[in-house]
């Protein structure tokens, strides 16, 4: 057994949505995944009982008792309340004081610490938006003052990256890989492994929910709810909920589109490909039926400046970042 195996390595996708980890056990891929968000109940101490009888994950501030990760958004669904994020547009959240002890709290239940065992963790970041730094130099110094703390030897990749990582091995890591969060959408352009230009666009499905939240009416967590439960694209949209998250998709993709057209037209020394190359889709807001689909079609009716040879879906596109991640720390860590 080589000393890379004997060692536990994980890949970590903190999204603004989810953070995901990765890890490689006897040759197969195992994810867990928590949803990176929080909502309060009034304190008490028989409400704090139940809380852990229940094994729900938990934490007490004050005269508030914080629900975090998969379970807030239950408790947000049945209360009619919003869920609150620690981060949001692909780094920490301003207005959320508790963002960093919340994101930890996260981390802690889904990888535990490194220290005892010379773990060895890769971590997603976003990349620069266009023309933006957007807070990004603090989130990683952040990010990597927690993780470091819990023990891990540390690396970093950007999201986009980890996605070719993840899907793109038949063509030698060659193509785009794009991650389609919550906060934002990440693209990569890399050849042979090699990263040739990365970069982010600051609207993604959180975008989408809010936008169809405030033209509805509805709350946003019930609106994000309907969209993974029953949204796609089809034409069928059986009420105003749906009817919003179609025009809002639209613009995102749009938008999208847009921005890669831009990026990769100005983009100053971008080598010259011999071929096409393949792109990628993942990430939750890809999730949705006929997305990949809807997707192709607008790319191919675009200007787009690069020849692209296909457009896929990602294997398991909520869990790609990670798993490129997670490759990486197998490979060069």
């Amino acid at each position: 057994m080589s000393d890379s195996e004997q060692k536990p390595r994980i890949g970590l996708d903190i999204g603004t949505s989810r953070i995901v980890m990765a890890r490689r056990i006897q040759g197969k891929f195992e994810y867990q995944a928590q949803l990176n968000a929080f909502v309060t109940i009034p304190f008490s101490r028989l409400t704090q009982r139940v809380l852990k009888k229940e094994g729900i994950p938990h934490t007490v501030r004050e005269q508030e008792i914080i629900v975090y990760g998969n379970e807030s958004e239950k408790f947000a669904d049945f209360f009619h309340l919003e869920t609150r994020r620690p981060m949001r547009n692909g780094v920490l959240n301003p207005s959320e004081p508790d963002n960093l002890a919340l994101v930890r709290q996260i981390v802690v239940s889904l990888a535990g610490g490194g220290d005892k065992q010379g773990g060895k963790l890769c971590f997603s970041l976003p990349g620069l938006s266009l023309g933006s730094d957007d807070g990004l130099k603090f989130h990683e110094a952040a990010i990597r003052q927690i993780l470091g703390e819990l023990g891990y030897e540390l690396r970093c990749i950007t999201e986009g990256l980890a996605v070719v990582y993840a899907e793109l091995e038949s063509s030698n890591y060659t193509g785009i890989g794009i991650s389609c969060g919550g906060g934002m959408c990440n693209i990569c352009l890399a050849y042979l492994s090699v990263p040739v230009m990365a970069f982010s666009v600051p609207k993604a499905g959180d975008f989408v929910d809010s936008s169809a939240a405030s033209a509805t009416g509805e709350v946003t967590t019930r609106v994000r709810t309907l969209k993974e439960q029953s949204f796609a694209f089809n034409g069928n949209h059986p009420d105003k909920i749906h009817q919003a998250l179609a025009v809002y998709y639209d613009d995102l993709i749009g938008s999208l589109i847009r921005a890669m057209c831009e990026a990769f037209s100005t983009a100053r020394n971008l080598p010259r490909l011999d071929r096409p190359v393949p792109l990628v889709l993942s990430g939750g807001s890809a999730l949705p039926q006929g997305f990949l689909e809807h997707f192709e079609h607008a790319l191919r009716e675009s200007d787009f400046p690069l020849a692209v040879s296909e457009v896929t879906l990602a294997s398991d596109p909520l869990y790609s970042t990670a798993k490129g991640a997670l490759m990486f720390a197998l490979a060069d860590m």
